[in-house]
């Protein structure tokens, strides 16, 4: 799956806000290497650098597209290609920071683990998922493509990714190894100019998987399909304008 890094920074402001939000949280850190997990085009990595303009930064990605806008955008900073299901942290980090990366990720409590353990004692592991997936955005895409026009595609196939665990699951599984933990969830609405827009928004995200899957000469299809729906499930306001409800769980844990 190829993400676009164009399609993603189409809504820069409003994806680079939860960001903004994890990162004012992550207390001041020690000696060691800040990493960027799941970098995307950069955006983020910019704000950790700003942040901390003195650590020696990382950031790491699994797609070509997205690693090269980062590189493009900051030239100073080394940008590596890493799956994170598998990656091996190097001991003495002082921050893995992971903005909307982990939810896809089934793993992600042992990853969180293997983090923990590489993190210098006072260094932070601060991560952001959308926790999305009850919300019309993500239901309709699934609706869209168990409907008769698409079901012959997906067959048999799971697009859609695992729901999060609780709170309590993810304070269990850091607390071993945590001085403090904080957990929180923060509901965003996004004021977007109207339902395609809203279309716009997913296309560099959750609806990615499922528009790969398809035939390129079915994917129009799809996604009028889906755009009808959409315009259902978020009326316009009296402005022309709709809100986009977008639910995002915050972790931030300071290593013991």
């Amino acid at each position: 799956m190829a993400w676009s890094p164009a399609q993603y920074l189409k809504f820069e402001d409003e994806r680079t806000r939860p960001a903004r939000d994890l990162l004012a949280q992550v207390p001041d850190l020690p000696d060691g290497v800040a990493f960027d997990l799941g970098c995307g085009p950069g955006n983020s990595t910019e704000l950790i650098r700003d942040r901390f303009p003195w650590a020696t930064l990382s950031g790491l990605d699994s797609d070509e597209n997205m690693l090269v806008a980062a590189a493009k955008r900051l030239p100073g900073i080394t940008f590596e290609k890493a799956d994170l299901a598998s990656w091996v942290p190097p001991a003495g980090a002082s921050l893995f920071y992971g903005n909307a990366v982990f939810q896809w990720l089934p793993n992600h409590l042992t990853i969180f683990e293997r983090l923990m353990s590489a993190l210098v004692s006072g260094g932070t592991l601060a991560a952001q998922m959308p926790d999305n997936l009850g919300e019309p955005s993500h239901l309709l895409m699934e609706e869209t493509a168990r409907s008769p026009a698409f079901a012959d595609a997906f067959a048999e196939k799971t697009i859609r990714r695992n729901p999060m665990p609780g709170p309590a699951t993810y304070v269990e599984c850091l607390a071993p190894r945590a001085a403090n933990i904080e957990v929180w969830h923060t509901i965003y609405h996004h004021r977007l100019a109207n339902a395609e827009a809203i279309v716009e928004w997913v296309k560099g995200t959750g609806l990615r998987p499922y528009l790969d899957t398809l035939p390129e000469d079915r994917r129009d299809a799809f996604v009028a399909s889906y755009t009808d729906r959409i315009r259902a499930a978020y009326p316009a306001m009296n402005d022309g304008k709709v809100l986009l409800r977008f639910p995002r769980f915050f972790i931030v844990a300071v290593k013991a």
